[in-house]
């Protein structure tokens, strides 16, 4: 995340061959590549996977729900909320019901659905895997908004932006794979301490910058705060989410939680970039956009607070 950070702002800096910002999603290409190729050789085999079967109407249902919901979020606000994006996301809701119908029966029948009921019926899985939702949804969001107030209102280049927002992401990495260091007995209650501090966090980042002024010390000493506490509640969540499901349904639990993620991420930047361009338009001036940065690290606030929520219901069930 951080170096994604930071390599994005150098690429959109760098602008190659006048290809502004689309560098940074040109780039997975490769990288996507390299890994496929990589996978055949370094992947096991597992036992059962030859005969575990392909839930193609799953698939294609999911993937027609998603698309119907993250479209009209995505271009939405751009394009003044058409008549078209209501009705989609209606047909969304329809689709995610067609889905479950689609997988019901093919568990009746005997085949291995793409989402096996008994998989959400595992201990704390739920729970947990909305307070991640919300916890990426509030991530993705705020360095959304945070890189446009950088950029758009504070004038500041790509590089610089990236820069400003690595050290949130270094320390969000670095608690999610140190987090088990803390004493044994913090490990129940982490999320809910965590989270505790990330919601007051990123609001003070938006009272601290409400003015328009750059990005200095203090505000970078919050930042990392936030991120350590951040991450320290997102990997026990996601050890909650998947430690107490059957081994051989940890496939499936494991794609849900992904999804998971992947569905959080797209979801704040959508919604929590509306709220943020919806209260501002630029071009602007440094303390409108400071205004609309608060006003998003609120709404942030109060998500992750329903967020510890979720994840005191998931120390019930550790």
């Amino acid at each position: 995340m951080a170096v994604g950070q930071v390599v994005d702002g150098l690429l959109v800096s760098a602008d190659p061959f006048g290809s502004g910002w689309r560098p940074v999603f040109l780039v997975n290409v490769p990288i996507g590549l390299a890994l496929l190729a990589a996978s055949r050789r370094l992947l096991p085999d597992l036992p059962g996977d030859a005969g575990r079967g392909f839930d193609l109407p799953g698939l294609l249902t999911l993937a027609a729900a998603l698309g119907l919901l993250v479209v009209p979020l995505v271009l939405g606000h751009e394009l003044g909320w058409p008549a078209w994006g209501w009705a989609m996301l209606g047909g969304s809701a329809l689709m995610f019901a067609v889905f479950a119908a689609v997988e019901r029966r093919t568990a009746v029948r005997g085949g291995r659905p793409l989402i096996a009921g008994r998989v959400l019926g595992a201990p704390g899985l739920l729970p947990a895997a909305g307070a991640i939702f919300l916890i990426m949804a509030g991530f993705a969001g705020f360095m959304f908004a945070f890189a446009l107030h950088q950029q758009a209102g504070l004038g500041r280049s790509a590089l610089l932006a990236g820069l400003d927002s690595a050290p949130v992401a270094v320390a969000f990495g670095a608690a999610s794979l140190l987090w088990q260091r803390v004493p044994q007995r913090l490990h129940r209650p982490l999320p809910v301490l965590g989270l505790a501090l990330v919601a007051p966090g990123y609001v003070l980042v938006g009272l601290l910058l409400r003015g328009g002024g750059t990005v200095g010390m203090p505000e970078q000493a919050v930042l990392t705060v936030t991120g350590l506490a951040a991450g320290c509640a997102y990997s026990p969540l996601f050890a909650r989410a998947l430690g107490r499901v059957d081994p051989a349904d940890a496939a499936d639990a494991s794609g849900v939680m992904v999804t998971v993620l992947q569905l959080g991420q797209v979801i704040g930047v959508t919604l929590l970039g509306t709220v943020f361009l919806g209260r501002v338009s630029y071009p602007a001036g440094a303390a409108a956009s400071g205004h609309a940065l608060l006003v998003t690290t609120a709404a942030i606030g109060g998500a992750l607070a329903a967020a510890a929520v979720l994840a005191g219901r998931t120390g019930r069930a550790a």
